[in-house]
């Protein structure tokens, strides 16, 4: 396991990320409006299949989320569920989009921290080594999130064409890719969330430890679901 932790008191950093998350944007826009319009057709099998049991841990379903919600995030697919073992749980979220042609781009879960009342605290990246339990590392975006005195460590990635990208800039640079090569802009999202007990000291180093567990138990599961 490989973790990388960064401040987010960086203002300039900031500014910087935003300004070339932009431009990606205005390139993303420009090339899939010119790209063709009929994508290749993939095979993929639906989110309401995905085990409600794997291993010990065994979900529940959230609600389903309001039109609003679902307007803004333009998902074709998703998945929102709480999934409990022993002493343990976790949240899992996945969202997926048949075409990000149409303006529907993959939105990174900062966007909706604000609104709901969390504030990033840290941010970094974390290295999962053998995630699928055949030798792949993956490296994800770790986040230690605040409302309150309530905090969650938040692991999320993207996940297109049997690729894992921590970075939102690459992902734009290989969606507009894909669309060129492959003629496809089919993506997800992939979140796991783990609280951090009001008492803990360890800069969320038992959540960390739960949630890399759990994404070793569901990684595998994954290309069914989210086409290579």
């Amino acid at each position: 396991m490989k973790l990388v932790r960064r401040s987010l008191g960086e203002g300039g950093h900031m500014l910087t990320r935003a300004a070339v998350l932009c431009l990606m944007l205005g390139a993303t826009t420009v090339v899939l409006a010119n790209a063709r319009s009929s994508e290749t057709t993939v095979t993929r099998t639906s989110f309401a299949s995905f085990p409600m049991t794997i291993g010990a841990w065994q979900a529940s379903v959230d609600p389903p989320l309001e039109d609003s919600i679902l307007k803004v995030l333009g998902v074709d697919d998703y998945l929102s569920r709480i999934y409990y073992r022993p002493g343990a749980a976790v949240g899992f979220f996945m969202g997926y989009y048949a075409s990000q042609r149409q303006g529907d781009t993959i939105h990174s879960p900062l966007n909706c921290l604000p609104g709901a009342g969390w504030e990033p605290v840290s941010q970094g990246r974390l290295t999962i080594a053998d995630a699928d339990g055949a030798g792949r590392d993956i490296t994800v975006n770790r986040y230690i999130v605040k409302k309150g005195l309530d905090r969650q460590l938040v692991l999320y990635w993207y996940q297109s064409h049997g690729r894992v990208v921590a970075s939102e800039y690459w992902s734009r640079a290989f969606l507009i890719n894909d669309a060129i090569r492959l003629n496809r802009t089919d993506g997800s999202l992939v979140r796991v969330i783990a609280p951090i007990p009001l008492n803990a000291d360890d800069d969320g180093a038992a959540a960390e430890k739960l949630a890399e567990e759990f994404v070793r138990v569901i990684f595998p599961l994954l290309p069914t679901y989210l086409p290579n």
